[in-house]
């Protein structure tokens, strides 16, 4: 039994000596992440969760949550003092212990708890830690509600209880069944299964194993000090590990995980990344093979192929470009019951069949190996290769203040509706499309496209070009864009030579 938190958090004194410690900052669009020590301490732990269920109260949604923690060496402790403080407010707090991220928003289901609180810092580095929540599986929160949990938090507004606690055993091995449970793969592959040392090496080998995988184990073992890199499979030093792996065992693909097991990267049998979106797309393809007409949503930052593919259109696939995002995708593919919903970073969601609307790294790992094992005799290069070819920029990010991006973006986009109603060319060629759900994409006859919006979490614009046609044509998107750009000064210098 978990002992009752003594002495407790008021609405206007903090019974301990010690004054808690929550940095403002902390409180990002879709979660929290703050220094542990320096940014926030335990008694500001304490606090987010008082804060947390009296925000869940206020929602109007039942007092009840799951809580878990990531492989840092301070997560039990912060994950307790979250505890302390869920409890004081009233909450029934189910704990499943050691977990990666998607095994808590599985507890929500397979437990029938409304809300959700993981502990867990994804693959920042070592010293951060943070709180993914959700009030409304399989949502997590959106900027609203970390808004207003941010307010009840600061302004110490908070709510009492005498919550409860129950600590669920062996949790880990439900997840696990439960994501092994369909037939094993038609095919047998021999897969690189790399987690950086992160918290998904508990649990990603013995899961594709059991679909039926020969596993080649990459920095599987849990390490907090993450001694090689961190597990990130965006970032370039973990891909050129699985590269090498995959070379050294000619193996069918790698798999990266990262920190908290909500993505997967994917690097095929010739040791090439494969990026995300365009992963996507071969997964829209395979799906909507199965299930005619199917619906998907992407983010706003991912290929056109989702629109232009004659594969995807042939199959009557729909697809909505939409804003980028976790908190944002998972919330607009669960609005249209999509099929599936792909992010560029990396988080998959995917509906029934296949999952329950939340990113699921090992989901997503299970359909990309059901996907090859459903082509005998082609590669995971292969089904790459067949896709329509495409010439991308990589994410450029100039400077703009926080205090003006959003004007900046607005009028940018005021000037790509102008030229459209107008009927002014751009990059030589009609506007044949305008997806402002996120600042602005704008896309020519031809199928060229570029994209402006204002970063979610930095003083950042965020701009991609792409072109279905040539690379020169990439070029001219990127130059049409850049010349709406160099009209505000508040937008900092950056490659301009792509």
């Amino acid at each position: 039994m978990f002992p009752t938190p003594q002495p407790l958090l008021t609405a206007n004194t903090y019974a301990y000596e010690s004054e808690p410690m929550v940095k403002p900052t902390g409180f990002r669009e879709y979660d929290a992440r703050w220094l542990f020590g320096q940014e926030i301490n335990l008694m500001g732990v304490q606090a987010l969760g008082m804060g947390l269920g009296t925000l869940i109260a206020e929602l109007g949604r039942p007092q009840e949550i799951v809580t878990g923690h990531d492989f840092r060496g301070y997560s039990a402790s912060i994950k307790y003092a979250l505890i302390a403080g869920l409890m004081a407010s009233g909450c029934k707090v189910h704990d499943i212990g050691l977990a990666v991220t998607p095994m808590a928003y599985f507890a929500q289901f397979e437990l029938d708890v409304p809300c959700v609180a993981m502990v867990t810092a994804s693959h920042n580095d070592n010293g951060w830690t943070g709180v993914k929540m959700g009030a409304n599986r399989p949502l997590t929160f959106g900027p609203d509600e970390m808004n207003r949990l941010k307010e009840i938090v600061l302004g110490a507004a908070f709510k009492q209880g005498a919550g409860s606690y129950v600590f669920h055993p062996n949790f880990p091995a439900r997840y696990i069944a439960d994501l092994t449970k369909h037939a094993k793969l038609k095919r047998k592959l021999k897969v690189v299964v790399a987690c950086g040392n992160g918290t998904a090496g508990a649990f990603a080998p013995q899961v594709m194993e059991a679909i039926g995988c020969e596993v080649i184990p990459l920095d599987t073992e849990l390490d907090h000090t993450f001694p090689k890199y961190n597990p990130n499979p965006e970032d370039m030093e973990m891909l050129h590990a699985i590269r090498d792996a995959v070379l050294q065992h000619k193996a069918d693909l790698g798999l990266g995980f990262d920190g908290d097991g909500d993505r997967c990267g994917v690097v095929d049998d010739t040791g090439e990344e494969i990026f995300a979106d365009k992963v996507g797309v071969m997964l829209a393809r395979d799906m909507s093979a199965i299930h005619p007409n199917a619906r998907f949503v992407v983010d706003v930052k991912s290929t056109g192929l989702f629109a232009t593919d004659p594969v995807l259109q042939q199959q009557g696939a729909q697809t909505e470009y939409w804003k980028t995002g976790h908190s944002y995708m998972k919330r607009r593919t669960n609005e249209l019951n999509a099929l599936a919903g792909f992010e560029k970073s990396g988080h998959f969601f995917f509906n029934a069949p296949l999952g329950r609307g939340y990113d699921d790294g090992l989901v997503s790992a299970i359909a990309i190996c059901e996907m090859l094992a459903r082509a005998p005799g082609k590669s995971m290069s292969d089904l790459k290769n067949a896709l329509p070819k495409t010439w991308s920029s990589p994410t450029m990010s100039p400077h703009c203040a926080d205090e003006v991006k959003y004007r900046v973006i607005d009028q940018v986009v005021k000037h790509f509706e102008a030229a459209k109603t107008n009927g002014d060319l751009v990059a030589g060629q009609p506007i044949r499309d305008l997806v402002t759900v996120n600042g602005v994409r704008v896309t020519c006859e031809d199928g060229s496209w570029g994209l402006v919006r204002a970063s979610s979490n930095k003083p950042e614009l965020v701009v991609v070009v792409e072109s279905p046609v040539s690379e020169q044509r990439m070029h001219d998107m990127f130059e049409a864009v850049n010349v709406v750009l160099r009209q505000h000064p508040e937008v900092g210098a950056y490659n301009q030579t792509i």
